[in-house]
């Protein structure tokens, strides 16, 4: 339901205009004067305002202002009986939307206010759009806004740009290439190649050759000159997956052309000067294996000039119903998107559930369910046994962050619980109210409080 707020320092005109409004299916807010609208727009979720113009104290003029200021998309309908032509252009040159005269008959209003209606709609579905799209470049298709994941973001965001070298490190799952795909396609080297390679899965002699190259003859089977993945990925990016799995041998190899920017290819003499950024990835603990004498020291550093840690599923399960919708909407068959509806119970399940394989492993489940599901509905037969098995009371302990004071474990069960709620209602605010058993002002007030913008 779409919210109006209503000013006018006449009483009349604000029962007349509330019975109205109402009566078209809009909610209404009464002000009697600016300053209390002012302080309603700052708290609540307002899709048009209608005031008076001539106020005692802040005029309607001066309101105006502080909308815009507030929100500058927000529609504002300006009404006097003592209006002017100079006046109506004055308020037009301020951005409102349009100008009435009292009286006014009640058609003429109920169509103003139909039309600033559709076009604050349009507005309001462009820019979510436009952001959707931009996220989506931005970022690499990751979904997320949990706390983790913003602190993710914004080192994407200050790395980019950056020649420094990335290691990201976090359990499998997590989403360790897609953050190098947002770092390499939102920086200056975006219209170069990248090129990934994963150095766990082939042997120390496949895997020199398939980073630096190799000429003719080098070993057997080396039957023509192949070049290396940096060479491909010269003035692009180099992905490393999984680089703690790296050999010794191969370690010392990589540091001279981090150091250098040259190589030579296998079974080759010839130097090769590359122009490469390296990103790397890995779920191991490479400080561990360097302490341990498994990974050189001096290697360690040159990638990890910056790190970024992934968090795991477990540590943003604020995230749990965006990534359910997103994968939903992948897995559906057709262009058609039809609403797939999840049991409490299957939701309980997911929360409760510790998700060992990360996001990957959710994505599984929810192929699963989709394959299986009747009725557009998701019940707890359409998950693996393994998961529901789990399905027990909710872990407290897993979801207060460990070593914080009351005042501060409250907030944080506080805010997790309203961002639950919203990305459960698809950010619609009443709809997540009511599933808290709160009004709809007073999660507007949450979400200011933490700072939750949709």
């Amino acid at each position: 339901m779409e919210t109006i707020l209503i000013v006018d320092d006449e009483k009349n005109y604000l029962v007349v205009l509330e019975a109205l409004l109402s009566a078209e299916g809009y909610e209404i807010i009464t002000a009697r004067d600016a300053k209390m609208a002012v302080s309603i727009l700052r708290e609540a979720d307002v899709d048009l305002v209608i005031t008076d113009m001539k106020m005692p104290g802040m005029s309607g003029m001066e309101l105006l202002e502080e909308c815009m200021k507030i929100d500058s998309e927000i529609p504002v309908i300006m009404m006097t009986a003592f209006g002017t032509i100079e006046m109506a252009v004055e308020a037009m040159k301020k951005h409102a939307y349009d100008y009435i005269q009292k009286p006014f008959e009640n058609e003429t209003l109920k169509l103003t206010v139909k039309k600033a209606m559709e076009n604050h709609r349009l507005l309001k579905e462009n820019r979510l759009l436009a952001e959707a799209l931009s996220d989506r470049f931005r970022y690499g298709n990751m979904v997320g806004k949990s706390k983790p994941m913003m602190k993710v973001y914004d080192l994407i965001d200050k790395v980019s740009n950056s020649k420094a070298s990335v290691l990201i490190t976090g359990p499998s799952g997590t989403g360790k290439e897609l953050i190098a795909k947002a770092i390499h396609y939102q920086g200056p080297r975006k219209e170069r190649p990248l090129i990934s390679i994963n150095c766990g899965a082939l042997t120390e002699t496949l895997l020199a050759s398939e980073l630096f190259g190799h000429e003719k003859g080098a070993f057997t089977g080396a039957v023509a000159m192949k070049k290396g993945r940096f060479e491909l990925a010269d003035g692009g990016t180099i992905f490393l997956d999984e680089v703690g799995e790296m050999p010794p041998a191969l370690q010392v190899k990589l540091l001279r052309v981090l150091q250098e920017m040259e190589l030579e290819r296998v079974g080759g003499t010839r130097t090769i000067k590359v122009d490469v950024r390296v990103l790397s990835a890995s779920n191991r603990n490479i400080k561990d294996d360097v302490a341990e004498g498994l990974f050189r020291e001096d290697l360690y550093y040159r990638l990890n000039v910056i790190h970024i840690d992934v968090p795991s599923l477990q540590e943003r399960t604020d995230d749990i119903p965006l990534l359910v919708k997103h994968f939903i909407d992948k897995f559906q068959e057709g262009d058609a998107k039809k609403n797939i509806e999840l049991r409490p119970e299957v939701w309980k399940a997911l929360y409760a559930y510790p998700w060992p394989g990360n996001v990957r492993e959710l994505e599984n489940v929810i192929e699963r369910a989709m394959v299986l599901h009747a009725g557009g509905v998701i019940t707890l037969n359409d998950l693996p046994k393994t998961l529901v098995s789990t399905e027990t009371e909710f872990d407290v302990e897993r979801f207060i962050p460990p070593h914080i004071p009351l005042s501060k474990a409250l907030e944080e069960i506080e805010e997790r619980l309203v961002r639950r709620a919203l990305a459960q209602s698809n950010n619609v605010q009443s709809h997540a109210a009511k599933s808290l058993g709160i009004t709809k002002s007073l999660i507007q007030h949450k979400m200011k409080k933490y700072n939750i913008t949709l």
